[in-house]
């Protein structure tokens, strides 16, 4: 019995060190002026859940606690998320298009210490964001199991992240290759042109010469 308790031991403890260096969550904190707005954004590819949470912290416990309009947009300018005159709230979506996504936030005038607010955010994407518990009661599975799950979720996160990479790689080197040879056309133009402009003054100076029988 102890035997197995310290091998679970050594194979669980290598996995988890593996999955929170794989796991894509971070706080953010945003400190928000009485006026303005202040936006998070991060690039996601296609079919990728995101789930967030966010909270107003008010330090002035005097007052009633500010409350702040959010708003998430797609790379295309799609409302995803939108909530006015809220102290918390949380978003979920997954991904249908690849691109930089934005979450805005703003004082919406309820502030009665009119100062600064600041506002917490937990931001999880991917393999983060899964509901591990539910897929757990709902497979049951549980243990060093569980952990292997999460590590084959993390490995196709990984794969589809290098999949992306290279998409965007390729476009990218495709852009540079249609740059590079506008370039080039470019310039064989502008050379064309100051030969031919060259060639034009030297038969004005000939002819005018003539005329003028210097030569």
């Amino acid at each position: 019995m102890g035997k197995d308790t310290d091998v679970r031991t050594r194979v669980v403890l290598p996995l988890l060190m593996l999955l929170c260096l794989l796991q894509k969550g971070h706080a953010i904190w945003l400190s928000l002026p009485a006026s303005g707005t202040k936006c998070v954004s991060e690039e996601i590819h296609n079919n990728v859940v995101v789930l967030a949470d966010y909270v107003v912290i008010s330090e002035d416990h005097t007052h009633a606690t500010p409350t702040v309009s959010t708003k998430v947009t797609s790379p295309y300018g799609n409302t995803i998320h939108q909530k006015e005159n809220v102290t918390h709230g949380q978003f979920a979506f997954t991904t249908h298009e690849a691109g930089n996504y934005l979450a805005c936030f703003w004082v919406d005038g309820h502030n009665p210490g009119g100062g600064d607010i600041s506002i917490n955010i937990d931001w999880k994407t991917g393999i983060a964001a899964k509901d591990w518990e539910s897929v757990a009661r709902k497979e049951k599975i549980e243990g060093v199991e569980l952990e292997l799950r999460k590590l084959e979720g993390a490995v196709e996160a990984i794969h589809e992240n290098l999949l992306y990479l290279k998409s965007r790689e390729a476009e990218m080197r495709t852009v540079s290759e249609t740059t590079n040879s506008r370039v080039a056309w470019f310039s064989i133009m502008s050379l064309g042109v100051c030969i031919a402009a060259s060639l034009a003054q030297l038969w004005h100076l000939k002819r005018y010469f003539q005329k003028k029988k210097l030569i």
